[in-house]
């Protein structure tokens, strides 16, 4: 079997893969880099095809990395308030450099 053959999947992973390619897509990732990661959480939930012969039948399903992307990265802080902080480090460096 040549790598990249999706015959060992089953239809569900492959919807799968569809709808979370097409996510990436709408937020402007490159076609082939959002099918590639697309393919790859559905492996992290799946451990890979589930058909006869596939490595992951029979297994439970961990729905964790498809929730995983929202959170990645930013910040529960307010840019304003990031903002703020900044302009009062500055005035304070300003006035104990003053002294």
């Amino acid at each position: 079997m040549p790598r990249g053959d999706k015959s060992k999947y089953t239809d569900k992973q492959q919807r799968e893969a569809q709808h979370i390619e097409d996510g990436y897509e709408k937020r402007g990732v490159p076609e082939n880099e959002a099918a590639r990661r697309a393919w790859a959480t559905v492996n992290k939930m799946t451990g890979g095809g589930k058909k006869p012969g596939g490595s992951g039948r029979g297994k439970v399903e961990n729905h964790e990395p498809a929730r995983k992307g929202g959170r990645i990265g930013g910040s529960s802080v307010s840019h304003a308030t990031r903002v703020k902080a900044g302009q009062k480090a500055a005035r304070t460096r300003k006035a104990h450099s003053a002294t």
